[in-house]
């Protein structure tokens, strides 16, 4: 039988994958003017960007316990065994409502057969994961050669990504260290990681230019095979510099492929307009 694949929105895959790849999405909530939308599948990330340029500060919540009830009971019912590849549970209650509601399912289903996972990633950090996980499910893989591919990839998983304005990132608590980087001086840029699925600041450039090769730089210095690798990048509203990023990537690694999507509603609403992430392995599964 073949493995059920779920995955929360923000990994910032785009609806069509789902319905392409037989993945379950669970969106995350996202709170707009006064209405609640559900991640992905009725709010597209834009109408955030112009809600936050427009002055307006939307707010996110978790997934829906409901909802996870109702997906959950539906495949336990059809005896289906899967996998759920869940955002850092350092930055959202989504994983621990997951993991709430299966142990109330399994009362019902004590046999159900269903593996939740923390990444500790977000953003395509998680999806490349869940990509990878939906064609080996497809190639009909055990579910055993699965999680341990998941579980390699959430070890190795390298997120560096910059923000135009780290002050959206505190607002919402998702940065820890962020005091020392905000109201610097003009045009000074942060360049963040994730560290055991927090968001921390690493260092503080002038200038986009020289940010975006400081990032190439620590590609070269973290990254490993590249060339052999999917290199993702995710933008937020901001198209022109990912492929001015994926063409760095291209001259200086040309890796197997550089797969670009848009950073979600649910994501984007901490991070503001313009942000640029990239996500790469610093190791490759053997």
């Amino acid at each position: 039988m073949q493995i059920k694949i779920l995955a929360d929105s923000a990994c910032d895959l785009p609806l069509s994958f789902y319905t392409e790849n037989n993945v379950t999405l669970i969106p995350l909530k996202v709170h707009v003017n006064g209405q609640e939308y559900e991640d992905v599948k009725n709010i597209d990330s834009k109408t955030v960007y112009d809600a936050i340029r427009s002055g307006s500060v939307p707010k996110t919540s978790q997934a829906s316990p409901l909802l996870f009830e109702e997906t959950f009971t539906k495949m336990a019912e059809n005896n289906e065994d899967g996998i759920y590849i869940a955002f850092s549970s350092e930055l959202s209650g989504t994983f621990q409502t997951a993991v709430m509601i299966l142990d109330q399912v399994k009362e019902k289903y004590p046999s159900f057969n269903l593996t939740i996972v923390d990444t500790k990633c977000a953003s395509l950090g998680q999806g490349l994961i869940v990509k990878e996980a939906a064609k080996l499910a497809a190639n009909n893989v055990s579910k055993e050669e699965i999680l341990k591919d998941v579980h390699f990839r959430v070890q190795h998983m390298e997120h560096l990504f910059t923000v135009e304005d780290l002050d959206y990132l505190a607002k919402g608590g998702r940065v820890s260290k962020a005091s020392a980087f905000l109201g610097g001086l003009l045009n000074i840029k942060p360049v963040l990681n994730v560290e055991d699925g927090k968001l921390v600041p690493i260092e503080k450039i002038r200038g986009k230019k020289k940010v975006l090769r400081r990032l190439i730089e620590l590609m070269k210095e973290r990254g490993a095979h590249l060339s052999d690798q999917i290199i993702g990048i995710s933008h937020a509203d901001n198209e022109e510099t990912a492929l001015e990023v994926k063409a760095m990537i291209v001259e200086e690694f040309h890796p197997k492929e550089v797969y670009i999507s848009s950073i979600g509603s649910a994501i984007g609403a901490h991070t503001g307009a313009g942000t640029i992430s990239i996500f790469f392995l610093n190791q490759l599964p053997s």
